[in-house]
């Protein structure tokens, strides 16, 4: 059996919005192929809400912080956005393309 995308059957379960989408912490206009659903709390610490982001924006957010981390302390668009390394990548990706993509890192503090 292939690999299920949670967050493709997520976005077809929740209904993918019709109007423009924008991501939460990047500002721009999500495209439907680059939109996923993060939740702020991981379903595994118990959370359910979620916000829609650039896959880039998504998978960024997982290379920098661990589960307990976005448990804890980066629960909120807010919080994320004021993480020093984090808002350095908002600033760098703000200018790209809402299409662009590109192969994500994880943190060495997270190996």
């Amino acid at each position: 059996m292939g690999k299920i995308n949670r967050n493709k059957l997520l976005l077809k379960d929740l209904g993918a919005p019709k109007s423009p989408v924008i991501c939460s912490l990047c500002e721009r206009e999500i495209p439907p192929s680059q939109m996923q659903a993060h939740h702020l709390i991981p379903k595994s610490k118990g959370g359910v809400q979620t916000q829609y982001l650039h896959s880039i924006c998504h998978r960024q957010i997982h290379a920098l912080f661990s589960e307990t981390e976005l448990a804890v302390h980066y629960n909120t668009v807010e919080t994320l956005k004021e993480h020093p390394e984090f808002s350095k990548f908002i600033a760098w990706v703000k200018n790209k393309p809402i299409t662009f993509a590109k192969r994500t890192r994880k943190s060495d503090r997270l190996k």
